[in-house]
C-alpha cells in the first residue's frame, strides 16, 4: 500500500492512529492523516543498525566521544497541528533540550532521518520534507535503500540545501550534524542483502 491521505470528517487526532488496522502506521501532518504499510525487514534493519552506530558515540558519549544527543528511533512527536509524526529516527541537541521527556515528544528534532522504501518515497520526499522545513528541523537525512546512498540536507533560509551524496564505495564519511567522529557507512552497507 502506497502512502494516502486518509478522508476523515474533520481534523485527524490521535484516536484516528489508534483505529487504524494491525500492519498500517500512520503519521498526523497539518491535520491530515497519513497512511502506509508498515516498513519491510530491511528498512527496519538498517534504522537498528544507523541507530546503534550513532548512539555510543552521540547520544551515550564517554572517552573521546562527543556524546550531547537523545537519539531515538520512530519517535511519536507532537507539534503545533500534527498530534503525531514519527521519523524513522531523531535527534535533539541535550544543549536545547536537556531533559529526555516524562511523555510524547513535544521538540522539534534537530535532526531527521528517512529510510526511503517503494511505499514511502514519494511522501518523504513530497510530504514529510517540506514539513520538516516548515517546523525548523536543521538537518535531513535521506537513505535509499535501492541505490545505496545517503543524502545529507541542511535547512538555511526555510529552504533544504543538499550538502552531501554518499554512496555504497564510500566507507568512512563525516556528516553533519554528526561530523565529530566517522560514520561506518560501508559497515552499514553491509549489513544490507544484495541489491536487485
Amino acid at each position: 500500500m502506497a502512502y494516502g491521505a486518509k478522508p476523515l470528517e474533520g481534523p485527524a487526532t490521535f484516536a484516528d492512529i489508534e483505529a487504524l488496522p494491525e500492519g498500517v502506521v500512520g503519521e498526523i501532518i497539518d491535520g491530515t492523516l497519513y497512511t502506509q504499510a508498515r516498513p519491510r525487514a530491511a528498512h527496519g534493519h538498517f534504522e537498528y543498525r544507523l541507530h546503534r552506530e550513532l548512539d555510543d558515540a552521540f547520544q551515550l558519549g564517554g572517552e573521546e566521544m562527543p556524546g550531547g544527543w537523545w537519539l531515538m528511533t520512530e519517535p511519536g512527536i507532537r507539534v503545533g497541528g500534527s498530534p503525531e509524526f514519527s521519523p524513522d529516527l531523531a535527534g535533539w541537541r541535550r544543549e536545547r533540550v536537556p531533559t529526555f521527556p516524562k511523555g510524547q515528544w513535544t521538540d522539534v528534532p534537530d535532526w531527521a532521518c528517512e529510510i526511503l522504501s517503494p511505499s514511502t518515497r514519494a511522501y518523504d520526499t513530497r510530504i514529510k520534507r517540506p514539513f520538516y522545513a516548515r517546523i525548523g528541523i536543521k538537518h535531513l537525512w535521506f537513505i535509499d535503500l535501492d541505490v545505496r546512498t545517503l543524502t545529507v540536507s541542511e535547512l538555511r533560509d526555510g529552504l533544504w540545501v543538499e550538502v552531501g551524496v554518499y554512496g555504497e564505495e564510500d566507507d568512512l564519511i563525516r556528516a553533519p550534524p554528526f561530523e565529530e567522529r566517522d560514520l561506518r557507512l560501508g559497515w552499514l552497507w553491509k549489513s544490507l542483502p544484495p541489491p536487485g
